[in-house]
């Protein structure tokens, strides 16, 4: 282990910033694709915390060459006394595109591997450059606060397992310096330089305007992530006052509301009846301000003085005349 160590004070710095999260593991999923990004992460939490962390590589069969990236982080896991398994997953056409549905199904296998394994916080190497490309990327697609709030540093991905960012302070040129003083050669996926993906030109504009600082966006986006965090409080103590649970349903009371609390609210009925997050409630917000009725993830809302929310009824097949 001892070659491929990061430095002491970079041991320390990642010990700071992971436990400032979380606080020391017991044991520490870390999800290593073979780029320098998660090299860097394996590197180092397998130094901070020797004998507790295993580690996962997600092959998505997109490319000829990601079986063998896959193997060459089972051999250098091997290296450093690390547990590792490799998780084959099949990604879907359409849907949310190529990379979108690779991300669902990759962070589906992730939490079965982690769960499985008895693995309760899992890390993922974002990174402070990844976070200034996210923010702009939202805001590119006209994004809310919550969107542009960007990668969390903390999240909850099922019951039982939580997503763990803790490298967000730290730069990709960095982590690259730790995987190249390792003397480690990092899969290189080729998507990262297609310019039809949005956060490769994303990349290239904020390599042409330095202006637009990652550090500055990083903060924005951690400030745009207190000020979601404080509407979500805000919208708990709201529910006590402003809304009501029915037989069948919900009912909110939207006066003297601030648009942004009825949003939240919406959302939080329709998950509660639904069972489910809803994803953007504004078509329905929308519509119950108008004085319609709409219907939103199986949850039907009518208007009113107060809002009346409860499970759509089923639709009625329709039938072929003979």
């Amino acid at each position: 282990m001892e070659p491929l160590a990061p430095l002491a004070h970079q041991i320390v710095r990642f010990r700071r910033d992971y436990e400032a999260l979380v606080g020391a593991p017991a044991r520490l999923g870390v999800a290593v694709s073979g780029g320098p990004d998660s090299l860097a992460l394996l590197l180092l939490a397998g130094a901070a915390w020797p004998g507790h962390v295993a580690a996962a590589t997600v092959d998505h069969g997109l490319r000829p060459e990601s079986a063998a990236e896959a193997e060459a982080v089972a051999a250098l896991c091997k290296r450093l006394g690390c547990p590792h398994n490799i998780l084959k997953v099949a990604v879907p056409t359409g849907g949310d595109g190529l990379q979108g549905e690779a991300r669902r199904a990759r962070y589906a296998a992730l939490r079965g591997w982690a769960e499985g394994s008895g693995i309760a916080a899992l890390a993922t190497a974002h990174h402070r450059d990844d976070q200034a490309e996210t923010i702009l990327m939202r805001l590119q697609r006209g994004a809310g606060l919550a969107g542009l709030s960007a990668i969390r540093s903390l999240r909850a991905e099922g019951p039982a397992l939580s997503i763990v960012r803790p490298l967000l302070g730290w730069t990709r040129l960095e982590l690259a310096g730790i995987v190249a003083a390792a003397g480690l050669t990092p899969a290189s996926d080729p998507s990262n330089g297609d310019p039809r993906f949005d956060r490769v030109a994303i990349r290239a504009f904020l390599a042409q305007n330095p202006q637009f600082e990652p550090a500055r966006l990083a903060r924005s986006a951690a400030a745009l992530a207190e000020a979601d965090a404080a509407l979500d409080w805000a919208a708990a103590k709201a529910e006590i006052l402003w809304c009501s649970e029915t037989e069948d349903g919900w009912t909110i009371d939207p006066a003297d509301l601030p648009r942004a609390l009825r949003r939240r609210l919406l959302k939080r009925a329709v998950a509660a009846i639904s069972g489910r997050e809803p994803g953007d409630v504004e078509g329905l917000l929308t519509a119950l301000e108008s004085g319609q009725t709409a219907t939103l993830a199986g949850v039907i809302a009518r208007p009113g003085a107060c809002w009346r929310l409860s499970p759509a009824p089923p639709r009625r097949e329709e039938r072929t005349p003979r």
